[in-house]
């Protein structure tokens, strides 16, 4: 199924530095690599987390290794590659100046460069060669390492490594510190890690880890500038998004809906930064990978996309959202899940309010589904195996396939024992009223029957409640309050 968001992007797009405006400046950028012949070069934008890029133009390259790129208007700004026929690479900084040259060779792209007529450019190769400088004596040192393994020799190595890396962390502060008004420097702090002082001492007499891993998130976004729209086109604005969503922050609902509105909140001052923050996080957790995050994606598009806050191509994609919002809503992690209607195979109601279990398995599927069919003897050996422990599960089929196949597939998988159900009516609008956009589709309920996982794999279903059983024991235990001594009578 494509994502909803698939039709809110292009609205999108349209403003987003993603795909930014062009004005009719012209740019032009000549190059020559020596070593390259009579063949094309592409000059591109990242796009994205430095995975894939955007093609903007091509140039063809001559005998001697030169070639042009030239437009008539104006390159939206950022981060660019040049790329050899072999996608080999040299980057380039496109800012206001789009006209200036370079010469480089194949044998070292970096080592050889010379730019001219963008200081931009010329001050990032300055950068760049003198730290391979420092990258080369590091390679010759780990080949001396080698050769040498005494104690003595490898404390010296050890040194030497610890030097080079100060200076090359003085070369990058220095660098940032004295060219404050260039992207290049923004671009070099953006790729630094906060520098996190030494931890205060924890009970147990060691570094405080806890406290070393909240300082590193607080300071996660010191170094670089969300309000700078041009950093869509590099592939560190996106990078430094993932990892703080999804390894830096808890994979829960609250926590996650925390971050993204402090996100939200700090790219406000560039349009285009805020629009892709939103857009890419509510697209994320859209049909999350994490269970039981769906909440992220109801918040970001309740605050966000119906509020207008967000704009989307037409009413047509507005309604589409409005549709998937109340269809999740009420199908939340904690929430009682809708009664089914359905009946036994003599067509009997089934009494859903009266089906009790510690743990009920609500399993939608397609009879001529193949991932059911793939599915059901898992869910059936973990069911044999535990039925009377507290587990029941209600199968019931959308009403794609006829009672009799949904009966003759009961038979087949010898499944007689479950609670199996059927729609004879064809009352339930599946898609709408428990989100079964693919089969099977997994609930997993509490004895309550509210739900304590949605999207779970079926195949993985046992794993699931198994998790959920040592969890409950870990919080019964943690939760449990300390004994009080009755005081004694008189006193």
């Amino acid at each position: 199924m494509k994502k909803v968001f698939c039709l809110a992007l292009l609205a999108m797009l349209s403003t987003a530095a993603l795909f930014a405006q062009t004005t009719d400046k012209p740019f032009r950028i000549s190059g020559q690599v020596k070593g390259l012949r009579d063949s094309s070069m592409v000059l591109a934008h990242w796009y994205r987390s430095g995975t894939q890029y955007i093609p903007k133009d091509t140039a063809k390259i001559d005998a001697e290794g030169r070639f042009v790129f030239e437009g008539s208007k104006a390159l939206p700004q950022g981060l660019y590659l040049v790329l050899t026929p072999k996608q080999r690479y040299m980057e380039f900084i496109i800012d206001d100046k789009q006209t200036f040259s370079f010469v480089t060779d194949t044998a070292s792209f970096i080592k050889a460069m010379k730019v001219t007529g963008s200081t931009e450019n010329e001050k990032f190769y300055d950068y760049q060669q003198a730290l391979a400088k420092f990258y080369e004596e590091a390679q010759a040192i780990d080949i001396q390492r080698k050769m040498r393994s005494d104690a003595v020799s490898t404390a010296m190595f050890n040194k030497q490594q610890n030097d080079l890396a100060k200076k090359a962390n003085t070369l990058r502060i220095d660098f940032i510190a004295n060219n404050k008004g260039l992207f290049a420097a923004k671009v070099v702090a953006a790729n630094s890690e906060p520098e996190v002082p030494e931890a205060p001492k924890a009970a147990n007499g060691r570094p405080d880890s806890i406290w070393t891993f909240n300082y590193y998130k607080a300071h996660y976004w010191d170094n670089i500038d969300l309000a700078d729209e041009r950093f869509l086109l590099t592939p560190v604005y996106q990078r430094k998004l993932e990892r703080y969503i999804k390894e830096l922050t808890v994979q829960q609902s609250d926590s996650l809906i925390k971050e993204a509105d402090m996100l939200a909140e700090k790219t406000k001052a560039s349009k285009e930064m805020n629009l892709y923050t939103i857009y890419w996080i509510t697209s994320e957790y859209e049909r999350p990978k994490v269970l039981g995050t769906d909440g992220v994606f109801i918040h970001m598009a309740e605050k966000y996309y119906l509020t207008g806050i967000m704009p989307l191509s037409d009413s047509t994609a507005l309604a589409k959202v409005k549709e998937k919002v109340n269809t999740m809503k009420p199908l939340l992690i904690g929430k009682v899940l809708p009664p089914l209607s359905v009946s036994d195979t003599l067509r009997r109601p089934i009494n859903y309010a009266g089906i009790k279990a510690d743990y009920l398995i609500v399993f939608l599927y397609d009879v001529d589904c193949g991932h059911c069919r793939k599915a059901i003897p898992e869910v059936k050996k973990y069911m044999d195996a535990n039925r009377s422990k507290g587990i029941q599960i209600l199968a019931v089929p959308t009403p794609n396939g006829s009672p009799e196949a949904w009966k003759k597939l009961i038979r087949e998988f010898k499944i007689q024992n479950w609670i199996n159900g059927y729609d004879y009516d064809f009352r339930t609008d599946f898609r709408h009223q428990y989100d079964v956009f693919t089969t099977p589709t997994v609930y997993v309920l509490d004895k309550e029957k509210k739900i304590i996982g949605r999207g779970v794999p079926a195949e993985q279903v046992g794993d699931f409640i198994d998790f959920h059983k040592r969890q409950q024991a870990i919080k019964a235990t943690t939760a449990a309050p300390a004994t009080k001594k009755e005081p004694k009578a008189g006193k």
